[in-house]
């Protein structure tokens, strides 16, 4: 059994760490409400845009006029892996980082995968097995649309200079403060819907609709971008305050555990000396 001093210094240093991980868990919290209400009321904006985009597209005779919306035979992919710049949340990018590596064995093998990351923690692992186009983790300084934008614009630049035939979106999406999906979705090329689905009778278009439809490209793609970082931001946020969450409760188990064998060791030690004096009386007596 350690000796006293070693287990006050272990309790000590679970004290520690559980305070750590508890203001942790706090700040993380206070965060997730902020990001959650940003991707809350963005969701609608963005789903309705991206299907008026289809539905526009879709009913065109001819979209070949579009650099992003043409299709190419498949044989360089580039997948966008959106991840986190800090650790302790979990598997939130492990998962990621994981989808990543299974898309490229799968649903792309025998092709051209390059990654783009969005995150320093996922271009950390990444780049030792994939070629990295960029890392642009610094749109995580300062969150705006303004800066994601320009993201939006390389991806674009990337997929209209035929570097790439196509380019996909890995990210978690938020569903709650203890549940993620890894979403993997189509950036490039639009995919417009069915033209039996579609009722171009619905709108009157005024200037063109092909002259629409290419002014709401990019504002949609870039919107789409956005929408997915919002997303894998508020999942960061929640999967932190989860680990932190259960990481406090380990802490203060073990600290419990560790409290009581303290007390266990302390009287026993309680009980040699008292029996080492009793021992050393009855000694002299006799």
């Amino acid at each position: 059994m350690a000796n006293l001093k070693e287990i006050r210094s272990r309790i000590a240093s679970v004290s520690s760490t559980m305070q750590i991980t508890s203001a942790m868990k706090m700040v993380s919290a206070a965060k997730l409400k902020k990001a959650q209400d940003a991707i809350t009321a963005m969701r609608p904006y963005a789903d309705t845009l991206t299907e008026l985009l289809q539905n526009l597209s879709g009913s065109i005779e001819d979209t070949s006029g579009s650099a992003y919306a043409t299709e190419r035979f498949v044989q360089r992919v580039l997948l966008v892996a959106i991840t986190s710049n800090r650790g302790l949340c979990g598997g939130f990018n492990s998962n990621v980082i994981k989808e990543v590596v299974n898309q490229r064995d799968n649903n792309y093998a025998g092709k051209q995968v390059d990654v783009f990351t969005i995150g320093k923690k996922g271009n950390d692992i990444l780049s030792k097995e994939f070629s990295v186009a960029e890392n642009r983790g610094d749109v995580f300084d300062e969150l705006t649309f303004a800066n994601v934008a320009t993201v939006a614009d390389q991806l674009m630049e990337l997929y209209a200079s035929d570097t790439y035939d196509r380019i996909d979106l890995v990210y978690n999406r938020f569903k709650n403060a203890a549940t993620q999906l890894v979403t993997t979705e189509q950036f490039l090329p639009i995919v417009p819907v069915s033209r039996d689905t579609t009722s171009s009778s619905d709108y009157l278009y005024e200037p063109a609709q092909e002259e629409i439809v290419s002014t709401l490209i990019p504002k949609a793609l870039k919107t789409q971008l956005f929408k997915s970082i919002r997303d894998s931001f508020a999942s960061e946020h929640g999967a932190r305050m989860t680990a932190m969450h259960k990481a406090t409760d380990n802490a203060t188990e073990l600290r419990d555990q560790l409290k009581l064998t303290y007390n266990k060791a302390r009287q026993a030690a309680i009980t040699n000396e008292i029996l080492e004096i009793v021992g050393g009386a009855e000694a002299l007596n006799g």
